[in-house]
C-alpha cells in the first residue's frame, strides 16, 4: 500500500498561541455523534488514519474519548502512524467542569480515557457553567442542567495553567462569540488559538472571522455540512440549488464545495462521516479552487443560524444567566 499520507496531504496551519512549533491540520475527523457504536466508530477512526487524517476532535460530552483512544493505540500499534506526535487531538470541558478549580481535573480525566499523555489543543465548550456533577455523555441535543454564569476570568486561568503544565500544547474556545471571545482576551496572557462555532455557507460568521483573524485566533467551523440528522441540523445546505449548480459545473460533490469554501475563506473544520468514501471525497479539496464568480453566489446564500441553543435561555433568569439567545450570541445570530 502506498503512503496514505501522501495520498491525501492536509494543509496545516500554525495556531497563534502554542507550545512549541507544531501546527494543526486544517481539516479533522469529528466524533460527536449520537449513539455511534464504539466498534463503527473505531473502525472509522483507523480508516481516516489510513486515509490521511491527522486531527481528530472529541469532547468530554461527546462519550467518544475512550473509543478515540482505543483507535489511536490501535494505529500506533499496526504502524498506521510511526508516533503520538503524527498526530492532533482536540478535546473540550464541558459546562458542569467549567470551574476554576475542576479544569484540570477534567482535562486529566480526558487525557485518562484518550490513553494520552497531552492533548493538543483544549476547548471551552460553552460560553456557560453548571453545577458540578456527572456529564450526561452523549446526549449532545440537551443542556447542561443547573446552569449558572461562566467565570470566564477564573476558567482562563485554570486553561492557562493546563497549558503551563503540558496537558495540552493549545487552548481555545468554542461556541463564543466576538464579545465574548473580547472579554477573555481582555484579561488573558495566553490568548485563546482557536474558536470552534457553527459555520457554513449558510451561517458565514463574517463578524466573527474578521474579529478572530484580527486577534491571531483561527476559527474551526463545525457542522459545516448543516449537521443533518442531528435534532438541530437542516437539510439545506445539502440540498442548496446554488451549492448544486456549483457542484456540477466543477465535477464535485456539494460536500466538497463546502469544504473547500471554508478552506478558501480562511477557515478549519471538523467533518463528520463513517463512509469510506465520502471521508476518501472530503480529502479531495486541496487541489483545485472556487472562481471569484462562486464564492459571489455563495455570499448571496440567505443566513440562517441553526443552533441557537434556546435550552440555555431562561426568559426570567431563573435558570440561567442568560435571559434571551441574543444575548447568548451577543446579537450575532
Amino acid at each position: 500500500m502506498a503512503n496514505a499520507a501522501s495520498s491525501a496531504h492536509i494543509p496545516e496551519v500554525v495556531l497563534g498561541s502554542s507550545v512549541g512549533p507544531k501546527s494543526m491540520p486544517v481539516l479533522a475527523f469529528g466524533t460527536a455523534a449520537d449513539n455511534i457504536q464504539p466498534n463503527l466508530l473505531k473502525t472509522a477512526v483507523l480508516e481516516a488514519i489510513k486515509l490521511g487524517y491527522r486531527h481528530f476532535d472529541t469532547a468530554a460530552i461527546y462519550g467518544s474519548e475512550q473509543t478515540l483512544g482505543e483507535a489511536i493505540k490501535e494505529a500506533l500499534k499496526l504502524g498506521l502512524v510511526a508516533s503520538r506526535d503524527q498526530l492532533f487531538i482536540t478535546s473540550k470541558l464541558w459546562s458542569n467542569d467549567a470551574h476554576p478549580h475542576l479544569v484540570i481535573p477534567a482535562l486529566k480525566k480526558s487525557l485518562e480515557n484518550l490513553q494520552l499523555e497531552y492533548l493538543d489543543l483544549y476547548l471551552i465548550h460553552l460560553p456557560i457553567s453548571a453545577k458540578p456533577g456527572k456529564l450526561m455523555v452523549g446526549e449532545l441535543v440537551s443542556a447542561p442542567v443547573d446552569l449558572m454564569p461562566l467565570d470566564f476570568k477564573g476558567v482562563w486561568a485554570a486553561m492557562e495553567e493546563s497549558q503551563k503544565l503540558g496537558l495540552t500544547k493549545s487552548i481555545g474556545v468554542s461556541n463564543f462569540s466576538s464579545k465574548k471571545t473580547e472579554t477573555i482576551l481582555s484579561f488573558a496572557t495566553i490568548p485563546p488559538s482557536v474558536n470552534q462555532v457553527e459555520m457554513s455557507p449558510f451561517w458565514q460568521q463574517k463578524k466573527l472571522r474578521d474579529f478572530c483573524k484580527a486577534n491571531g485566533i483561527v476559527v474551526t467551523a463545525f457542522s459545516p455540512l448543516g449537521a443533518m440528522g442531528t435534532g438541530w441540523g437542516t437539510n439545506h445546505v445539502l440540498e442548496s440549488k446554488v451549492l448544486q449548480d456549483i457542484a456540477e459545473a466543477r465535477g464535485k460533490t456539494i460536500a466538497q464545495v463546502c469544504i473547500r469554501w471554508l478552506y478558501q475563506v480562511g477557515a478549519t473544520l471538523a467533518v463528520k462521516s463513517y463512509n469510506k468514501e465520502r471521508l476518501k471525497q472530503n480529502l479531495q479539496v486541496f487541489d483545485w479552487e472556487l472562481s471569484e464568480d462562486d464564492l459571489n453566489k455563495i455570499n448571496q446564500i440567505p443566513q440562517h443560524k441553526m443552533m441557537l441553543k434556546e435550552e440555555l435561555v431562561s426568559a426570567d433568569g431563573s435558570s440561567s444567566p442568560y435571559k434571551s439567545v441574543e444575548e447568548l450570541w451577543d446579537g450575532e445570530i
